[in-house]
């Protein structure tokens, strides 16, 4: 019989993550406790920080019966964000493990899966029979986190887990070798290669898309500088502005549109039928160590793909086009949109066998062998 879980994961409902797609197929065959994020920085008194902050204690009130789209309980614990020191580290244990343990009863031998490093703080009291380390990220470089306090967490957290998965071989090199499985992130093929009608909000004239979060590692000059070479080019950026992102290098630029959020399951209609989509990320740990889940997608969608140098791309070796520089990022483009305007079969043959099922598959199986 599959072991149940206790999931500490970001805030359920948000964009889904690749822990959410992972969870969401494990909960098939197993019950789940999904744990909203306890936090990976201190709070600031920001307008931001502290409208997190009430939402938390609002939702930490109650258990809820399913969150945002969850086919499992969600939880809010109250804790205190990277908190230090014995005294605060006993009482973030306590709330943690008392929230937790209400809402478990009745799970299985249940298995805690920790996706951040925070969680630590409640390890040995949500009367877990095994811990597993999913690490998606470098925190010691991942914008918007307190590296040094998440670094220590996370190691603390290596040590007590029995199973470590690691979603890029930088991540899984890190950790003890015989303890470390490497678990690269999937995609909904069917999702994004079934043909979708074209979005009405979709610019005219050849468009070089994005989605995700508009933050600190993208390579906004470049993409300034890009857009200026093409002026008759639609620059695309669906997603919210992440904070503390400057948006400066794009004032101005009349061929750079900013649509906002779109709903996940809306995004394989504008992949479909954009000239071509972009990455374009800074290059430095952060983005050296990842694994991006909207290049599996873009390329799922069949058109072409237009990205900065990073090392996830090397199991893509001839389907993503590669620039560093504006120019070279412009004539890529205009060779992608030279190519045939339908999808490319050899891009979505590449990853039709990397599927969320098959990566949870993997999962399931590591974990029943603990």
């Amino acid at each position: 019989m599959a072991r149940d879980l206790i999931v500490f994961g970001e805030d359920w409902g948000a964009h889904p993550s690749s822990t959410q797609h992972l969870v969401r197929l494990l909960a098939q065959d197993r019950g789940v406790l999904w744990v909203n994020s306890i936090g990976l920085r201190r709070p600031r008194l920001t307008a931001r920080d502290l409208g997190r902050a009430w939402r938390k204690l609002r939702g930490g009130r109650r258990v809820a019966a399913a969150g945002p789209q969850a086919p499992f309980p969600v939880v809010q614990p109250l804790a205190l964000p990277m908190a230090q020191g014995a005294p605060a580290r006993a009482l973030n244990r306590a709330l943690i493990g008392a929230k937790v343990r209400g809402a478990s009863a009745g799970l299985r031998r249940p298995v805690v899966w920790a996706s951040l490093p925070s969680a630590v703080q409640a390890l040995g009291n949500c009367g877990e029979s095994a811990v597993v380390y999913y690490c998606g990220d470098d925190f010691g470089a991942l914008a918007g986190v307190d590296h040094a306090a998440a670094l220590a967490m996370e190691a603390e957290l290596a040590a007590r887990a029995d199973l470590i998965l690691a979603a890029s071989p930088a991540l899984a090199a890190r950790f003890p070798a015989h303890k470390t499985a490497l678990l690269e992130h999937g995609v909904d093929f069917s999702l994004f290669a079934t043909p979708q009608a074209r979005p009405a909000d979709m610019p005219e004239g050849p468009v070089a898309g994005f989605y995700g979060a508009l933050a600190p590692w993208l390579d906004l000059g470049l993409v300034a500088a890009t857009a200026r070479l093409l002026p008759d080019w639609r620059f695309l950026f669906i997603g919210a502005a992440a904070a503390g992102t400057d948006l400066s290098p794009l004032d101005g630029l009349a061929n750079v549109v900013r649509l906002g959020p779109r709903p996940h399951d809306a995004l394989p209609a504008y992949a479909q039928h954009w000239t071509a989509g972009v990455i374009p990320f800074l290059d430095n740990a952060q983005i050296r160590a990842c694994n991006p889940l909207k290049l599996r997608e873009y390329l799922a969608a069949g058109r072409p793909v237009v990205s900065t140098p990073f090392p996830a791309l090397q199991s893509y070796v001839g389907l993503v086009r590669q620039a560093s520089t504006a120019e070279g990022f412009a004539a890529a483009l205009l060779a992608a949109a030279a190519g045939p305007a339908g999808p490319d079969t050899a891009r979505q043959q590449a990853v039709a066998t990397e599927s969320w099922v098959a990566r949870a598959a993997r999962a399931a199986q590591l974990i029943e062998a603990l």
